[in-house]
């Protein structure tokens, strides 16, 4: 099972339309995928078609270990995907856990008898606190969403700091590989984050990349991963390509 953690501590990239694409272009490639929504905000949740008013068990119970991982899974309306829900209890989790032992390792342990998936998506809370800590310790593939924008390039540095702590301490080998999202050809600024991108990180930038698009952005308040509300719009185009390049390349 491969196991990625789309995770950005600076908000407004593009991180839960990612996740949420990516797992559904994923699991429409016959690939057997699980999202995990590990954030608060529980945007995948919500931006999948769960209502999360009638959820009775999330990844809350799960990281304070009230129930196991298999208890919380739900089907979603795409074949083949399953999703991991979250709603505003997780809130607190953060200060529940923090007098914990081995707190961070906790998802690591959840996921550790999972079977039956090809991948296992989790979307992160944009901070890098303890429940994204969680999850990029227990997937190690990290993926990271970056605005094409000058200050994105600015944000990176405290991430990849934080990921080389997590190898060199915890001697966890993270690997990353970053993704251009909210693309608009028309500026030369766009054009001017992508080439320093791929200069200073080569080919661990994503060849595909995911350009403005209004479709992309009704889809939450319907629900629906792109794939099911216009599939032939250019970010859903985009994400399509994204999801193979994710299965064809080796982290």
């Amino acid at each position: 099972m491969k196991r990625i953690c789309v995770c950005n501590q600076k908000g407004g990239v593009g991180k839960t339309t990612t996740a949420v694409n990516l797992s559904a272009y994923l699991a429409s490639m016959g690939r057997k995928t699980l999202l995990i929504d590990i954030d608060p905000q529980s945007a995948a949740t919500s931006g999948i078609g769960i209502d999360k008013s009638k959820i009775e068990k999330t990844i809350y119970d799960v990281l304070l270990g009230e129930c196991s991982i298999r208890d919380v899974i739900v089907k979603t309306q795409v074949e083949n995907l399953d999703i991991i829900p979250s709603n505003m209890d997780l809130a607190g989790a953060e200060v529940e856990l923090s007098n914990e032992v081995g707190r961070e390792f906790i998802l690591r342990d959840a996921i550790a008898d999972l079977d039956g998936y090809d991948y296992l998506i989790v979307d992160s809370p944009p901070n890098l606190g303890v429940l994204t800590l969680n999850a990029m310790i227990a997937c190690e593939n990290l993926l990271v969403p970056v605005q094409a924008e000058y200050y994105a390039l600015e944000g990176l540095a405290q991430l990849l700091r934080t990921a080389e702590l997590i190898t060199r301490r915890l001697r966890i080998p993270l690997k990353i590989r970053f993704l251009i999202t909210m693309y608009d050809k028309r500026t030369r600024i766009c054009d001017d984050v992508a080439n320093q991108l791929r200069d200073y990180f080569g080919d661990k930038v994503f060849k595909t990349i995911i350009p403005r698009n209004v479709r992309l952005a009704e889809t939450p308040s319907y629900g629906k991963p792109i794939l099911l509300y216009d599939p032939d719009c250019k970010g859903a185009i985009a994400y399509k390509k994204l999801a193979e390049e994710v299965d064809s390349v080796e982290w």
